[in-house]
């Protein structure tokens, strides 16, 4: 078992996550984060830091989607270790349906 980052992330990209994580494998896009399956050693601290409960493990049904997305960025996006500034207009798009479609981007984001 491995976590995953979800539609969620995208323009909330809170990374409360980042800072609890024991091994650094958060990876940034422009507006979201994703998870190396390969580095997360599924410890699950970083699901319940999520403000906007993107954060699932790969066991919840209906994830391949996200769990090939998070693989395939998490090798080209830069890895982020320490937390970042949170978007301005964040809690705006908490619990918004369908970012995914309108939003997401397949830029790296700074690595901060």
């Amino acid at each position: 078992m491995t976590y995953v980052v979800t539609e969620a992330c995208i323009k909330c990209k809170y990374m409360d996550c980042v800072e609890v994580c024991p091994v650094d494998c958060f990876y940034e896009g422009e507006n979201m984060l994703v998870i190396n399956p390969n580095e997360c050693i599924d410890c699950g601290v970083c699901e319940p830091e999520c403000p906007a409960e993107a954060i699932m493990p790969d066991t919840e049904p209906n994830l391949d989607k996200w769990i090939e997305l998070n693989a395939k960025y998490s090798a080209e996006w830069p890895n982020l270790t320490v937390k970042g500034e949170t978007p301005a207009d964040a809690d705006g798009w908490k619990g918004v349906p369908g970012k995914f479609d309108a939003h997401f981007s397949t830029e790296p984001g700074s690595g901060g």
